[in-house]
C-alpha cells in the first residue's frame, strides 16, 4: 500500500536492469541515417527515436557529415564546403549581376535573384541526379 497525500508525490518511470553498453554503428550506416535526417520535411527528433539515438548524437553526426567526416550514401546530395572567391567587379549589363550561378559537372545554373527556393532545389537535384 503506497501512502499518498498533498506532500508525497508518486513518481513513475522505466528500470532498465542489465548491462548498458555502447553501440557502435558503421560509417555506412551513420551515412544512411544522416541522410534520413536531412531529407526534406525530416524530422531529427523523430528519425534519432526511429534508431534508438538521442536528437543531439544524431545532431552531431550531421555536423560531422557537414564537415566530411561521415559520408553520405551515393543516392542522395552531400555536404559540400563553399569557398568563396575574391570578389570580382561585374559591369551592371552582366546577364547574371542579380543572381547566383551554379555549376555541377559540366552544367551550368544560373539562378537570378528572387527565384523560387523550391523549383531551384528541384532542378539542382535532377542536375547531380544526371551526374552521379
Amino acid at each position: 500500500m503506497i501512502d499518498t497525500n498533498e506532500f508525497t508525490k508518486v513518481v513513475r518511470g522505466e528500470v532498465r536492469n542489465g548491462v548498458i553498453r555502447r553501440r557502435h554503428w558503421s560509417e555506412e550506416e551513420k551515412g544512411r541515417i544522416v541522410a534520413e535526417a536531412i531529407a526534406p520535411g525530416a524530422v531529427i527528433a523523430a528519425v534519432a527515436h526511429r534508431h534508438d539515438l538521442t536528437p543531439q548524437h544524431l545532431s552531431n553526426w550531421i555536423r560531422a557529415a557537414k564537415q566530411g567526416r561521415i559520408t553520405l550514401p551515393t543516392e542522395t546530395l552531400s555536404f559540400v564546403p563553399i569557398e568563396a572567391e575574391e570578389a570580382s567587379v561585374m559591369s551592371p549589363s552582366s546577364s547574371h549581376a542579380d543572381g547566383i550561378e551554379i555549376v555541377i559537372g559540366s552544367a551550368v545554373i544560373r539562378v537570378p535573384a528572387g527565384s523560387d527556393a523550391r523549383t531551384l532545389e528541384k532542378v539542382v537535384r535532377a542536375v547531380a541526379r544526371a551526374f552521379a
